[in-house]
């Protein structure tokens, strides 16, 4: 009751700023001000209110005297008149603004209908917060509901992000032997193709090492030199007739062994001589 008169009271104050008030009007509410003030200070000063009896009084005063400052009896008794229609109106109004707010449609619907509306609107507000306690209590197992399957889902996927750690390795460890071996194929082919390379070089060293007119020479002097050694070869079996032919003469017989020692070892040169410059003919 005490915060329903501030209210009014308030409000009074706000419409007398922002229009005109008749002089009862403002009389009226003045008067409730006062009243108040002067039961809630006549509250304070009351000893029986305060726990320690002997405790000394605010500012020196007395509830009776404080009782003194009441308005004058005539303004009370109207007021008093007046303060059951003023209250019921108020309380009107804040139903009317719950049942505006609980269903704004119906604001702009006739008093009387509003009253009837009114009259059912505390039955409607019970069963909207029976409603909301039901919806608040589903919220609350839902939200315990999402709890545990949010831990059961976080736990299943860690585990299938294991499961994909492992497949992921083992398939790079598959496809490094195929890289592996992919390397091998083309370092053996890369290999191979330098050594033909270095073939080709050789070929293309000797080709211009070993020209048309180097090779007719070389031809001729092998030619000159299968000469040569067929005559010595020729002169080398002559000697060996006469060796042993003069074996019998003894120490004369050694000069004729040195010629055919120094035939023998021009042979020999020769031959080696021959033997080289074939093989570096082909």
């Amino acid at each position: 009751m005490y915060r329903l008169l501030q209210e009014m009271i308030q409000e009074h104050c706000v419409r007398k700023h922002h229009s005109t008030v008749a002089p009862e009007d403002d009389t009226f509410y003045e008067t409730v001000e006062q009243c108040l003030v002067v039961a809630q200070c006549v509250r304070q000063l009351d000893p029986s209110a305060t726990a320690s009896q002997d405790q000394p009084p605010v500012l020196g005063l007395s509830a009776q005297q404080v009782l003194e400052l009441m308005p004058q009896e005539q303004d009370v008794w109207k007021m008093k008149q007046r303060l059951p229609r003023e209250l019921e109106k108020h309380l009107k109004k804040k139903c009317f603004s719950v049942l505006s707010y609980y269903q704004p449609e119906w604001e702009d619907e006739s008093e009387g209908l509003k009253n009837m509306k009114l009259s059912r609107l505390s039955g409607l507000l019970e069963r909207e917060r029976k409603r909301a306690e039901s919806l608040k209590e589903k919220s609350r197992e839902s939200a315990s509901l999402l709890q545990r399957q949010t831990h059961c889902y976080l736990s299943e996927l860690l585990g299938c992000i294991q499961i994909l750690q492992s497949l992921i390795l083992d398939h790079r460890l598959k496809a490094q032997k195929e890289l592996d071996r992919k390397k091998i194929d083309y370092f053996e082919a890369k290999c191979e193709i330098i050594m033909q390379k270095i073939r080709a070089e050789m070929l293309e060293i000797q080709l211009d090492t070993y020209t048309a007119d180097t090779i007719s020479a070389h031809k001729k002097i092998r030619e000159k030199l299968e000469t040569e050694l067929n005559a010595f070869q020729l002169e080398k079996q002559s000697v060996e007739c006469k060796l042993s032919s003069f074996e019998i003469f003894g120490k004369e017989f050694e000069a004729l062994a040195e010629e055919y020692s120094r035939l023998r070892q021009e042979i020999d040169t020769k031959s080696w001589a021959l033997k080289e410059f074939s093989q570096h003919t082909d």
